[in-house]
């Protein structure tokens, strides 16, 4: 009967380990590959936005898609617009009436009262998450009462807003990051060459939280973010969401 040698114990162990180190992957591989991101799609009648929404936010994440599923954001406005800032939606109260084919508006809500208090009745917690999370343009984010009433910073349960923001030169990034050092909030690397590059909100950082971020139609909210608004910053052409759906 033939004896194994050294070496061949040697390389047997080596191939044992090798397969228990592949059997090992194996279920994080098959995981990985299950994990899909959570897509919104919303069709507006500016056109399409497809939005991402992070896992780093699971608490945003879960409400928004809920909202969505209930069909809470069909029909509603792009209620407040401001140039070179932001577009922001969510308010139950600003749902307008749409005809048969759901592409105009029939009735819409009177602009002698200021639309932007509505909400489903509750609030989430702050998720903030720098260095990941950032207002850089694109990015989707919570809207929340001001600090006076809201010391804890807790989110809109359904009010949200897309960042367009800004562009900025080293200079002016610099005066935002040296005011956002102030309260504590750290602008690293990555996230100043993004804003460079692609401009957003940086003074907003810390503060509201970001729970997502814009996959297509960039070009949808820079349309949206041009038109002409009122004294309260809504369109003076109701924009508003025809329908949205998870993907």
């Amino acid at each position: 009967m033939l004896k194994p040698t050294t070496e061949s114990l040697k390389k047997g162990i080596f191939r044992l380990l090798a397969a228990l180190f592949l059997l090992a992957l194996l279920p994080q591989n098959t995981e990985a590959k299950k994990k899909k991101e959570t897509v919104v799609r919303m069709e507006t009648s500016a056109g399409v936005i497809r939005i991402e929404l992070s896992d780093e936010t699971p608490r945003h994440r879960d409400n928004f898609v809920k909202l969505v599923r209930q069909g809470y954001y069909d029909g509603l406005l792009f209620h407040r617009v401001i140039k070179d800032f932001m577009i922001q939606s969510g308010d139950p109260d600003s749902r307008v009436t749409l005809n048969e084919r759901g592409d105009s508006v029939v009735n819409s809500p009177s602009r002698e009262k200021p639309l932007g208090d509505g909400g489903p009745g509750y609030e989430l917690p702050a998720e903030f998450n720098l260095p990941w999370l950032y207002h850089v343009r694109g990015a989707v984010a919570a809207a929340r009462e001001g600090d006076d009433v809201n010391p804890e910073m807790r989110s809109s349960g359904s009010q949200f807003y897309i960042v367009y923001g800004r562009s900025w030169g080293p200079s002016s990034l610099g005066k935002q990051r040296a005011a956002l050092e102030e309260k504590g909030i750290e602008m690293d690397r990555e996230m100043w060459d993004d804003y460079l590059l692609n401009g957003g909100t940086p003074h907003l950082d810390g503060t509201y939280t970001v729970f997502g971020h814009v996959i297509e139609g960039i070009k949808v909210v820079k349309a949206i973010q041009e038109k002409p608004t009122d004294k309260d910053d809504r369109p003076l052409q109701d924009i508003f969401i025809r329908k949205a759906t998870i993907e």
